[in-house]
């Protein structure tokens, strides 16, 4: 049978919708633009591409945060409906059936198979030229590039493309993160060789996302990711840190996580960053700046009510944080036998910053004091990335990269190591695995 991303047809009206439930329901459109008028016109791609951020931004993001947030105990599952709990409970209370896992599975799909369109059609537009095209496939590049992050931090193992005439196959997570990785790679040699356009800002990316910071960024941290500590550290080095990118929403595009949280009302936030006992410092600013009361105890854990960048309608999400960048510089130094005073001075610059970051997050804390070892290092630079980059799809990825308890023998940082396929996938396709055992 034919894989079920091939039934996800883009349009230039589609592509605009905002899918922001569990449920995804693709419904024709009589007066939509066919697929070969987009596909084939300036202004069809123009719009698929912003189509794609959009969509991204909002289903995709939703998906890949809070569900994985869920996993990674940043956030708990507070809904009596099944999906939340079935995700909350983890482990092999966890389904193949479950919709939250097949809604994370799909949207990543889709995203991939609207960058893949674009790619694919927008060099063969003679009116899309120099700085604009660049941008455009560059832009695509770029959330392909993290829908197969979110996939290679998500399942064991994941497609790296999408197929419109058969089924796909799957690759283990470390060529997943590669193919994103190669996508950054490929969008960096497009932009540094036709700088992007002020049409393309205009057009397409609009004046909050820096297209080159952010692909810079994502190569960093998906090189972080995959091991590759010496691509890591120089994709970090040419991020500028004064520079924001941020996902923009609107009353009529409202952000996912505000949308989740507060209107549905699915999850809060586990007190104290969901860190266990030992790990959370006191005196961290950043404590106030993602939670706030009232507080409340749900199922014997302690909860909060979200902050931060989420409780707003129209509150912007950063793409990344400027900290991130600093702490995988730190990460990176210290994987690859490097100086430890170098990572140790990233690693306050982060703990003592009182002001001056462009997203106003800030530890205010004194800086370290314990002991300076490579392994002791390390945790911390786990416990400032729990802190600093707080509900922003990362934390179940960092807890597998620094061999945090695990299950089944221990929930308290992951319920699970690796989410299992959708039914519907494997339905659909005979080349899925089988399923992690947890």
């Amino acid at each position: 049978m034919r894989h079920i991303t091939s039934f996800l047809k883009i349009s230039a009206l589609s592509a605009g919708l905002l899918m922001t439930s569990s449920c995804e329901l693709d419904i024709a459109n009589p007066n939509a633009a066919s697929d070969l008028e987009v596909l084939t016109s300036r202004d069809g791609i123009i719009s698929l591409s912003v189509g794609l951020r959009q969509f991204y931004s909002t289903s995709g993001v939703e998906a890949a945060y809070l569900y994985t947030g869920v996993t990674g105990r940043e956030m708990k599952g507070v809904a009596t409906f099944t999906n939340v709990l079935e995700l909350e409970a983890g482990g092999t209370a966890l389904p193949t059936f479950n919709g939250n896992i097949l809604g994370l599975w799909s949207r990543m799909q889709r995203t991939m198979s609207m960058s893949e369109q674009i790619l694919e059609n927008a060099p063969k537009i003679s009116t899309l030229t120099g700085g604009t095209l660049s941008g455009i496939l560059a832009h695509a590049h770029l959330f392909n590039a993290m829908a197969l992050g979110t996939l290679a931090t998500s399942f064991e193992q994941a497609n790296t493309q999408t197929s419109k005439t058969g089924n796909v196959t799957f690759k283990p997570r470390a060529e997943v993160l590669a193919a994103a990785i190669a996508h950054l790679d490929e969008a960096i040699a497009l932009v540094n060789a036709n700088p992007i356009s002020p049409e393309f800002v205009s057009l397409v990316a609009g004046p909050a996302l820096n297209l080159k910071n952010a692909l810079y960024a994502m190569n960093a941290r998906y090189n972080l990711y995959a091991g590759n500590y010496a691509a890591a550290l120089a994709n970090a080095n040419l991020v500028d840190p004064t520079v924001k990118s941020e996902y923009v929403y609107s009353t009529l595009s409202v952000n996912p996580i505000y949308n989740t949280v507060f209107i549905l009302g699915y999850y809060r936030p586990r007190d104290k960053f969901g860190l266990p006992a030992g790990l959370f410092e006191e005196g961290d600013a950043r404590y106030p700046f993602y939670m706030t009361d009232p507080s409340a105890v749900v199922n014997g854990d302690p909860v909060k009510t979200l902050k931060g960048f989420f409780n707003t309608q129209t509150a912007n999400i950063p793409v990344f944080l400027t900290d991130e960048i600093k702490l995988i510089k730190a990460e990176a130094i210290l994987r690859s036998n490097g100086s430890l005073t170098e990572a140790l001075a990233q690693i306050n610059q982060v703990r003592t910053q009182t002001s001056g970051d462009p997203f106003g997050v800030h530890a205010a804390l004194p800086p370290y004091t314990g002991a300076i070892t490579r392994e002791d290092l390390l945790l911390e630079v786990y416990k400032q990335r729990s802190a600093e980059m707080y509900l922003s799809g990362q934390k179940w990825e960092d807890s597998r990269r620094f061999n945090r308890p695990a299950p089944p023998g221990n929930l308290t940082e992951r319920n699970r190591n690796f989410y299992p396929y959708p039914d519907q996938e494997r339905i659909n396709n005979p080349n899925t695995p089988p399923d992690p055992a947890i």
